[in-house]
């Protein structure tokens, strides 16, 4: 066999491992169904009930978002400089460290330190060590794709989780479950993680690049300080923050949005939405890969926008349809699961492999500052007006100013410019033969 052959044979074994690990992280995702066991408890009362604010409900969700786009950036250096097996496992630890104390107790602050703080960070150790050596296998005309499939089972987790954590719940509690689920994915994220590696100094992912007529876009590596000083950073940043935070918004009460028309069987709109969220992942990838990221990034956020005021009449109860809401979250979703992998891939193309995990860290922190804010508030404006409508619709207001600044950014995608060296290089070949002649 080939040495090309192994080496793909490994950058695939890398790409499945980092799907898996998502698979496990993807409980976050799955957080809708959590807030409402903890809601029943609120309104039961009794001895060992939760007895939280109702405003105050996400607030272990939005802490882990916040939580783990701060991890991402510090697992980003530790991935970058002690490997991706390292950074899974000390993730895995952390979450299922997280949901054991969770499962000890129902004290607010408990649960804020425990899911938000512990878990939110052991998520993000470990979805910070999957993607990066996964790219870094693979050449830049595949980067959408690689990208899209290992983030695909971060958002498919909720395929398998909603049913099994209803089951759980329904079974053993909301505290049992939550040992349960520590103990699982400490072993999946951590068996996994031993398939993690990043390619042996001086790979190149794509051999023939070097002999072919046609040049491939040299990438400059750059590092964190560097890109921090580039007007782009801030505009990509800024898309993030908007695309994430109304997705998450959605994301994290799409049980309770989904429960006027679904009844008892609105925990199925969390797996259904999961289907989306990472069809939206793989989708973009490829598309992006195709007519470049900014372009694909316009359209998901224009897209989004468009179905956030639609929804308003929804969820307002002047357009009563069982099909409406959970077809809408789906499609909401789908937009928000491009994000991660237009992100990323935008992060590679910008500011090359080298520092990746550090890069693509920093700029995630637009995920968890976008859910923190737009998670929060929402779930004010909700208590205050009693619906989401006001939510929604400042959502929408916000994806269209996104759109806007996603416009402005230039797509340098690799087949152009290395048609434009390839010509550049004939050129260059004919003009010396006439002179010679």
């Amino acid at each position: 066999m080939s040495k090309q052959n192994v080496s793909s044979r490994r950058g695939w074994t890398v790409v499945l491992a980092g799907t898996g690990i998502n698979l496990a992280l993807g409980i976050l995702y799955t957080w809708s169904i959590f807030k409402g066991a903890i809601a029943d408890s609120i309104a039961a009362g009794g001895t060992g009930a939760f007895t939280w604010d109702s405003a105050s409900i996400n607030d272990p969700y939005a802490t882990a978002c916040l939580a783990f786009a701060v991890a991402m950036i510090l697992a980003g250096k530790v991935q970058d400089k002690f490997g991706p097996r390292v950074t899974c496992i000390i993730g895995g630890l952390m979450v299922g460290t997280g949901f054991m104390w969770i499962s000890q107790t129902t004290d607010y602050w408990s649960w804020i330190a425990g899911f938000g703080v512990m878990a939110g960070m052991g998520i993000g150790f470990g979805y910070s060590a999957a993607t990066p050596p996964a790219l870094k296998w693979f050449p830049p005309a595949k980067t959408g794709l690689i990208a899209g499939i290992v983030v695909a089972g971060f958002g498919l987790a909720s395929v398998y989780i909603a049913p099994l954590a209803q089951y759980l719940l329904g079974a053993y509690g909301l505290q049992q479950s939550m040992l349960y689920f520590g103990f699982g994915f400490v072993a999946i994220t951590c068996f996994f993680g031993m398939f993690l590696a990043n390619p042996p100094a001086g790979y190149v992912a794509d051999p023939n690049a070097s002999t072919s007529s046609a040049k491939a876009v040299v990438v400059e590596d750059k590092t964190p300080s560097q890109i921090l000083k580039t007007a782009k950073f801030y505009t990509l940043w800024t898309c993030f923050f908007i695309g994430a935070g109304a997705g998450l918004m959605v994301i994290g009460s799409a049980k309770g949005l989904a429960k006027a028309s679904m009844g008892e069987m609105a925990f199925l709109v969390v797996a259904i939405m999961a289907v989306g969220n990472a069809a939206g992942r793989i989708v973009a990838g490829v598309v992006s890969d195709k007519i470049g990221r900014a372009n694909t990034l316009v359209i998901m956020l224009v897209f989004q926008a468009v179905l956030m005021f639609l929804a308003i009449p929804v969820i307002g109860g002047t357009y009563n349809n069982p099909v409406a809401m959970p077809l809408l979250v789906t499609f909401m979703v789908f937009n928000y699961g491009t994000n991660l992998s237009l992100f990323p891939s935008f992060a590679k193309d910008l500011w090359g492999a080298k520092n990746f995990g550090m890069n693509y860290g920093i700029l995630f922190s637009a995920w968890g500052v976008g859910a923190f804010a737009l998670v929060r508030v929402s779930e004010m404006m909700r208590v205050k007006t009693g619906g989401f409508t006001m939510s929604f619709a400042a959502a929408g207001a916000l994806l269209i100013v996104g759109a806007m600044l996603a416009g402005t950014l230039k797509t340098r995608k690799a087949e152009v410019p290395a048609l434009e060296g390839a010509l550049e290089e004939e050129g260059d070949l004919v003009l010396s033969k006439v002179n010679n002649d």
